[in-house]
């Protein structure tokens, strides 16, 4: 029998107590299921060390814990070995839509348990850190940081607190000067730069469609450059972001590559949801089909 250990987090209250015995229930006929709650990065590392001989781990969260558990086998080693089932109970759960699982909890681990499975591409940064999802600097970020005080409080509602304070104070915030460089070839455009976004995924901050042609499969990270300037046009951007056709507009670029190279101005980056401090230097490259995901 498929030996699985489901990681769920130790702060998570009695909803979601209740969501996990559910998900056990559903599991634990088709596979041997173990569950553990960690709350810190060397709880997951020290959880997974002592199970060598896992089939498989499932993660019980969002976008920040299935992260955590790719970096956690990526640091291990391990990432050929074990198969990783996500149950969507985060706040925005974009990477769960990427891959067409089920919102409901009980349904993603219906999926868990038939057993079909994926090969998918991770993202790795400068720093040797993953991104299952997507990373972005500019205006992005810096609604995800206005986000905070708000998140824990209304989920994803939050997120658009955030952006709207954001899209407030970016209205006449000059755009960054930027050194952009795909698989080796900078890009032309000089224009000030208010984002750059890569990833797997197509969704960021609870279904906005920051990267809509991504294919967590194909191999490349995509790869969006916003050069909007004028407040209108501003504006208009964050609206054609929430519609997902933010990449047809004349003051984007977008494309695909397997490494990019971001140096110039000091900006913060938020990475699967978690933030950075400032930086002048951001590097991303793919590692095609390094992580294998139950899918539907």
């Amino acid at each position: 029998m498929t030996r699985l250990l489901a990681i769920a987090n130790a702060d998570a209250g009695s909803t979601d107590d209740t969501a996990v015995g559910e998900v056990l229930a559903a599991l634990q006929d088709e596979v041997d299921v173990e569950v553990v709650k960690t709350s810190s990065p060397a709880d997951l590392a020290d959880e997974l060390a002592e199970r060598p001989d896992l089939d498989g781990v499932v993660v019980l969260g969002g976008d920040g814990s299935l992260h955590a558990v790719a970096q956690a086998l990526h640091a291990a080693g391990r990432l050929a070995d074990v198969i990783v089932g996500l149950i969507p109970l985060g706040t925005g759960n974009d990477f769960a839509a990427t891959l067409g699982l089920p919102p409901g909890h009980v349904d993603a681990a219906k999926v868990i348990a038939a057993g079909r499975t994926r090969p998918i591409d991770l993202i790795i940064d400068g720093t040797d850190q993953v991104v299952v999802n997507a990373a972005h600097i500019g205006i992005g970020a810096e609604a995800a940081a206005a986000a905070r005080p708000w998140k824990k409080a209304f989920g994803p509602v939050g997120y658009l607190v955030g952006a709207a304070i954001t899209g407030l104070k970016g209205l006449t915030t000059p755009g960054a000067k930027l050194r952009i460089t795909v698989d080796g070839k900078r890009l032309r455009r000089k224009s000030p730069v208010i984002q750059v976004a890569v990833g797997n995924g197509r969704y960021v901050g609870g279904g906005a469609p920051l990267l809509p042609q991504a294919d967590p499969s194909d191999g490349l990270l995509d790869v969006s450059v916003s050069y909007t300037e004028s407040p209108r046009r501003r504006i208009a951007y964050a609206f054609s972001v929430r519609r997902g056709d933010h990449h047809r507009r004349d003051d984007v670029v977008y494309l695909r590559g397997r490494d990019v190279l971001v140096t110039g101005d000091a900006l913060r980056c938020t990475s699967d949801g978690e933030l950075t401090e400032p930086s002048r230097h951001y590097s991303w490259r793919v590692q095609p089909g390094a992580l294998t995901v139950y899918v539907p």
